[in-house]
């Protein structure tokens, strides 16, 4: 049995100060969690009873994939209730004859409480949706902003920031694109004025860790250029987009893995056998040689009657038809990157008020304006180092915090649907 998730103490704390766990108190249930979340989490624990039984008896892909991606909400639902038989255990034992007895269980209620809070955390954590564009390596753009030749001197500096972090974390990365500005004035510490650069962080799994640098990084420092000592402030836009990689790995090939774009499930194909039409001699006509091979969910429809033999036609017209299918896929999935990139580009616009952090260098402060954040020693995050991964940490809790919040409203939003409509039957029935 898989062990419930575990949540770092900075997620949990960014929770807290989010305004999610303050939501999840004044809703409780017994167990810590809004009513709405928990039956969500009951649902697909019997989905995942459901599937296991049905994976005994024979194994079928798309059941399994299902069973996989919701076995951590069980996991996590189960240890949820065992912590909440132990305080159940321990509230009963309060109420117990022997002084001893009581003492030991007051003792242990605190931490067990604390413990529930951690699992109710969990558990709300495991039932947010992934996001779609998680598991694939990532580009991380950069544009300068405001502040002229002072903002295209830090996007130098902000670009060899992440290639150093990910040199330090172990991420393979690639340059893409590095283009330099007409103005070739020096900045501070040698660097660069660029107009664009382009790092490509290739390691699967890239776009979730790096997705919450996305937005305007503000700089507060007095430039190299600068003869009378002012603080001059500059911006920097970063973009953080999917990768899809040119080549596919074999595993990406292989169309009996649920996971590659080439996989399709059989009971969605309308299969069909046809007499061969056209010039072909003596057999043409005579037999049922022709294979029409139908997708129902996107339409898409393949025919072969090169061979006379069925077997190789219908081999054949399936292979296009995998062909077709996750070139489909790739296009949509390439649409969704647009409408990413369009909306990020939206989102931040070249203005200073949407920054998501700031670097002041008089200060040798990084604040980040999301999770709230607030740290010293600006030469480490610079270098990519242990701080900069703390900054970079604090926002993955705080999109964490993000996430689990807009589920909960989500819920509650269908759970009032459902009591809505179902008061609107009953008046109708009277």
């Amino acid at each position: 049995m898989l062990a419930a998730p575990w949540l770092c103490r900075s997620c949990a704390h960014s929770l807290r100060r989010s305004g999610v766990f303050v939501s999840l108190q004044l809703r409780k249930a017994s167990t810590g969690l809004p009513p709405v979340l928990l039956d969500r989490a009951r649902k697909l624990a019997a989905e995942h009873k459901q599937l296991t039984k049905q994976l005994e008896s024979e194994y079928e892909p798309t059941a399994a994939k299902r069973a996989g991606e919701i076995s951590k909400v069980v996991a996590a639902l189960q240890e949820l209730d065992k912590a909440k038989s132990a305080l159940d255990e321990l509230n009963g034992l309060l109420e117990s004859d022997d002084a001893e007895l009581r003492q030991l269980a007051n003792d242990d209620l605190d931490a067990t409480k604390k413990h529930l809070e951690t699992l109710g955390l969990n558990l709300s954590a495991t039932l947010t949706p992934k996001h779609p564009f998680a598991d694939m390596p990532c580009l991380i753009e950069l544009h300068p902003g405001p502040g002229g030749t002072e903002g295209r001197h830090f996007a130098d500096t902000l670009f060899r920031m992440y290639q150093k972090y990910c040199e330090n974390k172990g991420y393979s990365a690639r340059v893409i694109s590095y283009q330099e500005a007409e103005d070739r004035t020096p900045g501070l510490d040698g660097e660069v004025p660029i107009s664009e650069a382009i790092l490509e962080v290739t390691d699967p799994g890239a776009f979730a860790a790096f997705r919450g640098e996305a937005g305007m990084h503000r700089v507060q420092r007095i430039p190299a250029t600068e003869k009378q000592g002012r603080t001059h402030t500059s911006a920097v836009a970063v973009w953080v987009l999917p990768s899809f990689p040119e080549n596919s790995t074999d595993a990406e090939n292989d169309f009996n893995n649920p996971e590659s774009d080439f996989y399709v499930d059989p009971t969605e194909v309308k299969s069909e056998k046809m007499r061969a039409s056209g010039a072909g001699g003596q057999h043409v006509n005579k037999t049922e040689s022709a294979i029409r091979l139908t997708h129902i969910p996107t339409g898409i429809q393949v025919s072969m009657q090169d061979s006379r033999s069925q077997q190789q036609n219908r081999e054949r017209a399936w292979r296009l038809l995998r062909s077709r299918i996750a070139s489909l896929r790739r296009e949509q999935r390439e649409a969704q990157a647009k409408d990413l990139r369009d909306s990020v580009l939206s989102q931040s616009q070249m203005s200073r008020g949407d920054k998501i952090r700031t670097y002041n260098y008089q200060q040798d402060r990084c604040t980040d304006h999301r999770s709230g954040l607030d740290v010293h020693n600006l030469p480490n995050v610079l270098q990519g180092g242990e701080v900069l991964d703390k900054v970079i940490n604090s926002v993955q809790s705080w999109l964490t915090a993000m996430d689990i919040r807009n589920l909960i409203a989500q819920e509650e939003a269908q759970a009032r649907g459902a009591v809505g409509g179902s008061d609107k039957k009953k008046k109708g029935g009277k």
